[in-house]
Parts: C-alpha cells; structure tokens; sequence
C-alpha cells in the first residue's frame, strides 16, 4: 500500500456544516491563509473557517447561477466568481456583506458558464453560453485594468456552451476549454490571433463537462463528460506521431474498477504524490475516490456515512491531507487523516425546489470545427 493509499484509508469525518435552506453546494475553493469560499445554488457564496468549517460570511451580489469560485494566487483576500447573469465579480473575503470590489462584464447578451484565472493572476478568461443559436465566445480580461475593456474575444473554436476554461498551473500563456460541442482545445495566447494561438483541438466525442491539467509537470489533460465518459491526453506528443489518448472510456459507470459510480465529480493532479485523483459517486451519497492512469481507473477509498445525495465538489489539500465535499444535501464535509472521529448528524436527503440545474444541449459534431489531431 503506497502513501497516498495510507492516507486516505484513514480519513474520517472530522467537521459538518449543513444549510438551514435546501441548497446545492457547487464549486469550492480555499487559499493558504484558511478561509474556504463555496458556491451555493442560491446564488451566494459562502465563507467558511478552513479548519472549523465555522461560517464567517456570505457574499451576495450575483443574480444568476454562479459558474465557479478561484482565489487569486499571490492575494489570499482576493476571491472571483463568475455568473450566468453576465459578470465577474472580484471579491474582497475580508469583508462579508459587502459588495463586489471589482466587476467585469462583456456584450449584453453573454451568459458565463465557466472562467478562471491565469496563474500570474493578470488575466481573466470567462466562457460563454451559446449564443443567437450559433455562436460561443472566450471573453479575456485584464484584471489591473478594470474599465479599460476587453483584452479580446475568441470567436471560432467552439459552437456550443464553454463548459470549462482552465489555465495551466504553471504557463501563464497555456488555456484549455471544453464544451458542450464535444471539444476540447488547447491554445497558446502568445499566438496573437486565434487561429494562430489554437495548438491542438481533441474530440470527447460528448458533451465536455470537466477539464484539468494533470501529470508530471501538467503535461496532461483530463475530459470528464456529461455522460460520464473519461478522456485523458498526453499533450507531449502533439508534435509526433504517438497517439495522444493514454486512457479512454465512453462510460466510467460500467468499470467495476472505479466501484461502480453513478457520476463523476472531477479530477485533481497531486503534486507529492504524483498520482491524478478523480472522485466520483454514488447517487446515495457515498463517495468514491480513485486513482487514473495508464491502466485506467482504481479504487482507491469508499467513504460513506457524511452526505446523503449527490457530491457536486471537492477539495483534496496535500499539506493537510485532508478532504473537503459538498453537494445536493446542503452539506459542507471535512475529512482527515488522524483527526479525531466524528459522528455527523444524519441529513435526510433534500431536494431543493430552486435549485437551478444547468440544462446542456445534445452533443453537436465539430463539423468543420479545426482539428489538428485528435
């Protein structure tokens, strides 16, 4: 049994926080300093105590479904969020109740699925919805000019909803996206234009619905989608002749290796470790974790007992070797390792009546959509 195997072998729940209202928890997102930021299907953002999982405030301000929550990397106080109701807002977590200290918006008739920020924290991309039945835009931003306009808009490579932008971790110039049409491009921004800037385009054959960088020095990428297929790339031989598929699945739920999920929830490259870690699920609540490669998907922890419905978001943090869940029964979860047991109040599984689900759109074929190798 190798360390990363130990480890989660000995998580327990060691904290519980749950919403008074039936919400969804969405997206989750923390920085060093302990505050751990929670996007919630009312629109909100919660603020938790990273240790505690205390509540220290909200932020309000959104009007749509929110598409996701990064801290800056070199401003711990600095949180943004992105929404379905046209902006991005910068957040202030120092201050709860307050409003958006910056906002960045686009064209009126641009609703934001996904975004993030670039890893030298000066530029922001969000990724639109479909739009005029047609059209899907990646929307740039400079974050030190708020109010000076758009960096630029790329136009061409998608035909669907943006499902997800990711930078890499470590080039500041390398963006990834995925989406609804079945693509998932990588680009170099220095290339100028953006034709010129598109390195490779590879096809999911689905709906693309999670991405992320992976494998020694993110050399990797990892396509999760709708329907629970798994892609994973090796983007090292995009100027050779090798196959860049190092794993494929159409659908993880028929694989006995990854304890038979109902859905998959994401995956996150562990830097001491040197293993991708993907979570999936149970529509029950119990929780999968595993890990994927070369020889495809194995389990590696069932953990049961904490949520009572779907997990929508995780947070695995390596120098804590802890394990932070959320999901469809308002429960915000802390596991650890070594950490005294804890036994959490039973939730009976709630539904909420408002909770807005994002609705895709069927899979379309690139057609003519650029492909440089797939």
């Amino acid at each position: 049994m190798d360390a990363l195997e130990e480890k989660l072998k000995a998580l327990s729940i060691v904290r519980q926080t749950c919403s008074e209202e039936p919400t969804y928890l969405l997206d989750v997102a923390t920085h060093a300093d302990g505050v751990l930021a929670v996007s919630a299907s009312d629109f909100t953002i919660r603020l938790h105590n990273k240790t505690t999982l205390d509540s220290v405030g909200q932020l309000k301000g959104h009007t749509g479904p929110l598409a996701g929550v990064v801290f800056s990397h070199s401003s711990p106080a600095l949180l943004y969020s992105a929404s379905a109701d046209g902006t991005v807002q910068g957040w202030d977590v120092r201050r709860p109740g307050t409003r958006a200290v910056q906002v960045f918006r686009s064209d009126p008739l641009h609703s934001y699925c996904s975004f993030d920020l670039s890893c030298c924290d000066t530029v922001l991309c969000a990724g639109t919805g479909q739009v005029n039945q047609e059209d899907s835009f990646m929307v740039f931003w400079d974050v030190r000019k708020q109010g000076a306009g758009l960096l630029g808009v790329y136009s061409e490579s998608h035909s669907d909803d943006i499902t997800q932008v990711r930078f890499h971790p470590r080039d500041k110039d390398r963006l990834a996206s995925g989406s609804t049409d079945g693509l998932v491009n990588v680009f170099d921004l220095r290339g100028g234009t953006e034709e010129d800037a598109l390195l490779s385009t590879c096809n999911s054959n689905s709906s693309a619905s999670i991405i992320c960088w992976c494998g020694v020095d993110y050399t990797q990428l990892l396509c999760l989608s709708h329907d629970e297929g798994l892609h994973l790339w090796d983007l090292r031989q995009l100027d050779t002749d090798e196959p860049l598929t190092v794993y494929s699945t159409s659908d993880a739920r028929s694989l006995d290796d990854g304890g038979a999920v109902d859905y998959l929830v994401g995956g996150r490259w562990l830097e001491k470790a040197q293993k991708l870690l993907l979570v999936g699920g149970k529509n029950s609540g119990q929780v999968h974790l595993m890990e994927c490669g070369d020889n495809g998907l194995g389990l590696l922890r069932s953990l049961v007992g904490g949520h009572t419905s779907m997990v929508r978001c995780f947070l695995w943090d390596e120098a804590e070797d802890s394990l932070v869940t959320g999901g469809e029964d308002s429960q915000l979860l802390l596991w650890k390792t070594g950490g005294e047991m804890f036994t959490p109040r039973k939730m009976e599984s709630r539904k909420s009546q408002s909770a807005l689900r994002l609705k895709y759109r069927p899979h379309k074929k690139p057609g003519d959509q650029r492909k440089k190798k797939a």
